[in-house]
Formats: C-alpha cells, structure tokens, sequence
C-alpha cells in the first residue's frame, strides 16, 4: 500500500514539474508529445488541412527507431490519435527491437501530404486528415486511426468496373503475395501479428479490396469514441 502511494505522490510531482506534461519521458528515441506549435507549423494546411474537423488536442507526436533492410538505425516520426498512441508506440518500439525492417517513418507532410508519393517512396505513416468521398464522415487516416507500414510493397488493390486499381500504381509487381520479396506483410509477419495483438484490424483480410499496408482501429470501437461522425 505505502508503495503505492508513493508511486502515486512520485508521478504528481513529476507532472506538476514538466511544462510538457503529457510528454512520455524517453526512452532509447522512442517518446509520446502533444502537437506542439511547431509541429503543428509543419503539418497545417498539409496533413492538417484547412476544413480538418477533428480537434489538434486529438492527435500526439511520436518520435521513434526504425532499421532498415541493412540493419541501420534510423529516426522516425508520426502522428496518430491520443487513443492509439501507447499503442503504435509499443508496436514500433518492439518492431525495432526485433530489427524488423522499416524503410521510412516520415510525416506525410514531407510529401505535401500526397499519399501517392508517400507510398511509391516506400514511406509508413498514420494521421492524413480527409472525408470519405461523398460523405462528411472523416476516414481513419483522418482520424489518425489507421497505421500504413512499408507502403510500396505492400500495396492498396481493388477492381472497379472492371477496372483494376493499385496505390501506389507502382506496386502492381507486389500484388502476388504468393511471391517472395522484402517488406511483405502476411499472417505469418510479425507486423501483422503485433497490430492484431493490440486490436487492429488488417487490410489485407478484406473480401472486397486488398490494403495490405493498412492496419485500422475496428469500425465499432472508433463510433464510440467518436459517435458524431457520421
């Protein structure tokens, strides 16, 4: 008991000490902070555009580690929600620690907020804030709900009117999945099965399209955090 309550009296003291309070202390490159303003200087009217409906307070900063297929250690950045932060946080700090191999973990802002060229650069990123086409509902990356992670080899695929899309369109050599190649997420991945473990759901188990980069937080779950947007 007297343990715990100097835990308790610890982490008040701790709080009331930082400026930057909700900042998670860091720990080998990998921390949690609010959108400061200058972050939020590099984002807006880019990912956060102009008409973004969902509040600033709602999104947090992660800066993290990430090897790549050569085993070097690169700094990363991205921003997701608040509620999934502690979350992807974990997920990326485990996936390094496991020198699982992530090609780039950069703003999409560092591409003008384009998910195209994001993608064909082979770029992981969460927060773009858009609507979904014809509706005033926000789409999960709009929301910052929805992590992407090596992008160009894990491509988005669907048949419209006959009409095969890939995004990126540069991705089309990596829609057999039956074929080996570097960065393919599947079930057997430890990508896939750290997400899932933390309660995404993966796009690449979707009957009517393929996203196999994008993992999302379930439909059901974000209505209650967000029961307006509709």
């Amino acid at each position: 008991m007297m343990k715990k309550l100097f835990a308790l009296m610890l982490a008040g003291l701790l709080t009331v000490g930082c400026a930057c309070a909700e900042t998670a202390p860091q720990e080998d490159g990998f921390r949690i902070s609010p959108i400061t303003d200058e972050i939020f200087a590099r984002i807006q009217g880019k990912s956060f555009k102009d008409d973004c409906t969902l509040p600033r307070e709602d999104l947090r900063y992660l800066h993290v580690l990430h090897v790549d297929l050569d085993g070097e250690t690169h700094e990363g950045e991205m921003i997701v929600n608040y509620h999934i932060a502690e979350d992807v946080l974990e997920i990326l700090k485990a996936l390094y620690e496991a020198k699982y191999p992530i090609e780039k973990i950069r703003l999409v802002d560092e591409y003008g907020a384009d998910d195209e060229t994001s993608m064909r650069d082979n770029n992981s990123s969460a927060f773009n804030f858009r609507f979904i086409s014809h509706t005033t509902r926000v789409s999960k990356h709009g929301l910052g709900l929805a992590v992407d992670i090596n992008t160009l080899y894990n491509p988005y695929t669907k048949v419209v009117d006959g009409e095969r899309i890939i995004e990126p369109a540069t991705g089309e050599p990596y829609l057999d999945r039956d074929a080996d190649f570097p960065y393919k997420i599947d079930h057997e991945d430890l990508c896939f099965k750290l997400f899932t473990e933390h309660g995404f759901e993966w796009g690449g188990d979707w009957e009517d399209r393929k996203d196999y980069q994008h993992f999302e937080i379930p439909t059901a779950q974000i209505e209650e955090w967000y029961p307006d947007n509709k």
